[in-house]
């Protein structure tokens, strides 16, 4: 038997390195998966390679609209939700506080919290006794770093939103819990290194591994196995809590 045998799982962000490595490690074990998310080619092949157990919909993380849409699509191919990732994310802009753009802040804000919170608002009403809600926030979400106001903010945002709705679920017997993932390897991250050092891939790489206690970058399927602890009743009397997963950097 699998950890969530005949278990629903929704993800937003379902295209990107973690959503996808979490959806084939659901599927792996048991799950159905919707892919949500807003690049339609990567939604749909990477369904796909899922197979039967999984559907997908291009989904606007920060509207309303659409994530209910994607919501309802869900549950009238599974039947059932009993696992809801908010994982939608951007990296938002670097710069001082002083030069910080207002619109990538609002924007990165709106991605991150209001996506969340969006996801949440119109999943949970579906869920049972046992449901699992991951936020997916960051290593910054438990410690500041200079420079990304926008993206920071939005992650401390998220532990808010995650405590709020655990202290609210607890009593339906649904567990709400935040990842917070140090730099993993996949294009997010490097982007992110490159535009944040000024150096190519390889210097930036190297700069942040220094960075890190256990010296590399994540592999996505790491974040995936602690995603995969979250869902699963293996943490069954988990829940308001911030799972690092970042190699020692908030330590």
């Amino acid at each position: 038997m699998g950890r969530l045998d005949g278990k629903a799982a929704i993800i937003t962000g379902g295209e990107g390195s973690i959503g996808m490595a979490t959806a084939r490690a659901f599927v792996a074990e048991g799950a159905s998966v919707f892919l949500a998310g807003i690049a339609e080619p990567e939604l749909k092949s990477g369904a796909a390679e899922l197979g039967g157990n999984a559907a997908w919909a291009v989904t606007d993380a920060t509207d309303s609209g659409q994530v209910k849409a994607a919501v309802d699509a869900a549950l009238d191919r599974f039947g059932r939700l009993d696992v809801v990732i908010a994982n939608a994310g951007i990296s938002g802009a670097i710069a001082p506080i002083a030069e910080y753009p207002e619109d990538a802040f609002d924007q990165t804000l709106a991605v991150h919290v209001r996506g969340a919170f969006l996801l949440c608002k119109h999943a949970v009403p579906h869920l049972a006794t046992g449901a699992s809600v991951i936020i997916t926030s960051s290593v910054v979400g438990l410690m500041g770093a200079p420079h990304i106001a926008g993206y920071s903010t939005a992650k401390h945002a998220q532990v808010g939103l995650m405590r709020t709705l655990a202290a609210e679920l607890a009593p339906r017997g649904i567990r709400v819990n935040t990842i917070h993932p140090g730099p993993v390897d996949n294009e997010f991250q490097h982007r992110i290194e490159v535009a944040a050092t000024g150096d190519d891939r390889d210097k930036a790489t190297t700069i942040f591994n220094q960075m890190i206690p256990l010296a590399r970058h994540a592999a996505p399927t790491e974040i995936a196995r602690a995603m995969l602890y979250l869902a699963s009743d293996d943490s069954s009397f988990m829940t308001g809590a911030t799972l690092a997963v970042d190699g020692g950097m908030s330590s």
